[in-house]
């Protein structure tokens, strides 16, 4: 008895001394306690499921009346409201997930997507007093040491950190992201809480499976937070592209870096979706276009080292004082490491969709996870573009408004299938997917997604990387027929080389982005 009574006590000491300690660490702010953070989401949580039984499923509806669906998706839109309400204030793990759930446009209410599409461009920042103490911390010693000067206003900020420009005492000219406090410490309760919030969401919509976005957050997290790993990527990046001139990677300082500082170069430009600036530095919207599609098809199909973040303000765009485009890519947080088997199969599996062979599709989609006749669906996914137009060809049919509403006027008819697809599909597809769409964005953006060098660097790309994997397994066996794989390929490049030309010249005016290309 006695010794169940000390563990007690010894158990609520140690919660006090750790729930103080963490008080006087980060400046009395209780808004760092787990136990704040959880009652509050938890208290966030329940509101919204009362708001639903309150406002909506207080009686029963005829689902197909118009008084329904207005009456939905206001209730959406007070629900969406009160979780970005949570989400500002918590801050941290809690933004990073609500942009997910920005990007999910054919999985989630419109409501929601809209909702949350506001934490892509004006998440909530920490004042720079906050940073100077992580600054310290890590490096252990007072910014005045490093920096000459260090912009008060932030360049950016993100759901981990925010970036300020600064001046080193060497005067050079430096981007410093700074993590911002409490958020390694809170990402664990925060990742359970939002297991809870994302349980009580599936409830509320039994179509929605969505537990894949908790485990992916969970896994990826760690990584992110790391901003050590990030410099490396950025270094391994910059060395395996370093024969395209036109690509820059921001060089790292390693001396004034740490887990949660990083200092790097400071590189100029316009966001890739800026048209005005775009348009006032005269740059030509299709070789941006080409140039993002030939490093990423490169990234997916060739390296398997694919950066997973390419929203508008990782991706920046630039006149050199020579006149020639330079695209700057930023953020390498978060990669996808790709397997050989993988490349392998996706390469197939798109090689088949250009070829519009529906036996293909099926099998090389099997061979990522998908099964039965969900393959459809999965091409529709993953190509960006109704089942009408994969079976006429990709490469025959124009993107156009009609097929845009034409796919999201179908979407709300798939939505349970669509949360099967990602259910089931290998996990490494994922990250590809959140990938395709942010592309996808920024040609729709530029206004170049009916540029025919789109399919052609990919396909070219898809066809190296099956070959390359053909022969790494013939090499392993032994085998002599690694020339004849070759001479195969060859003819294969030539042949596509010659069909894209022709198809080009016929119906899309190929010969100017092919010369930007080139």
């Amino acid at each position: 008895m006695a010794l169940r009574r000390f563990l007690g006590y010894g158990v609520v000491g140690a919660g006090l001394v750790s729930a103080g300690w963490s008080l006087h660490t980060n400046d009395y702010d209780p808004n760092s306690l787990g136990i704040v953070r959880l009652s509050r989401s938890a208290a966030a949580v329940v509101d919204v499921a009362l708001t639903y039984k309150r406002e909506l499923y207080y009686r029963k509806w005829d689902k197909e009346t118009p008084e329904y669906k207005a009456e939905k998706s206001r209730v959406h839109k007070i629900a969406a409201e009160k979780l970005l309400q949570l989400i500002c204030i918590n801050k941290g793990v809690y933004i990073k997930v609500g942009q997910h759930i920005g990007a999910l446009e054919y999985l989630l209410p419109k409501e929601f997507v809209q909702t949350m599409k506001v934490l892509h461009s004006d998440a909530p920042q920490n004042p720079i007093e906050d940073l100077y103490k992580v600054i310290r911390q890590d490096l252990r010693c007072n910014p005045e040491d490093i920096f000459d000067s260090f912009e008060r206003e932030p360049l950016g900020t993100a759901s981990l950190a925010q970036v300020h420009k600064a001046r080193l005492k060497s005067g050079e000219v430096v981007a410093v992201k700074v993590q911002h406090p409490y958020v390694k410490g809170n990402s664990r309760v925060d990742m359970k809480t939002m297991e809870l919030a994302v349980n009580v969401l599936a409830r509320i919509f039994p179509d929605f499976k969505i537990h894949w976005l908790v485990e992916e957050s969970k896994k990826n997290l760690p990584i992110e937070l790391d901003f050590l790993n990030e410099g490396r990527n950025a270094e391994k990046v910059a060395k395996q592209f370093e024969k395209y001139s036109w690509l820059r990677v921001p060089k790292i300082y390693w001396k004034f870096s740490s887990s949660r500082v990083l200092v790097m170069e400071y590189l100029e430009g316009g966001h890739v979706t800026d048209l005005d600036y775009i348009r006032r530095n005269k740059i030509d919207t299709f070789a941006v276009a080409n140039r993002i599609g030939q490093l990423y098809s490169e990234m997916i199909f060739r390296t398997g080292f694919v950066h997973s973040d390419p929203h508008p303000g990782n991706i920046l765009v630039r006149r050199t004082p020579k006149d020639s485009l330079e695209i700057v890519l930023l953020d390498h947080g978060l990669y996808a490491n790709l397997t050989d088997k993988f490349r392998y199969d996706y390469s197939n599996l798109w090689l088949s969709i250009l070829n519009v062979d529906r036996k293909a599709m099926r099998l090389h989609s099997e061979q990522l996870g998908i099964k039965g006749d969900l393959y459809g669906l999965f091409a529709c996914m993953v190509t960006g573009r109704p089942w009408e137009t994969v079976m006429q060809g990709l490469t025959k049919v124009k993107y156009s408004k009609e097929e845009k509403n034409t796919l999201q006027n179908n979407t709300s008819l798939v939505l349970p299938h669509i949360s099967d697809v990602l259910e089931q599909v290998d996990r490494q597809m994922l990250l590809i997917l959140k990938t395709n769409d942010l592309i996808r964005g920024i040609e729709s953006t530029l206004r170049t997604q009916n540029r025919m060098t789109a399919f052609w660097v990919m396909s070219k790309c898809c066809v190296q990387s099956s070959y390359a994997e053909q022969r790494a397994q013939q090499a392993a066996s032994g085998s002599s027929r690694i020339l004849w794989l070759r001479v195969r390929e060859r003819w294969e490049l030539f042949k596509l080389n010659c069909y894209y030309l022709y198809l080009g010249l016929i119906n899309f005016g190929f010969l100017k982005a092919l010369k930007q290309v080139i």
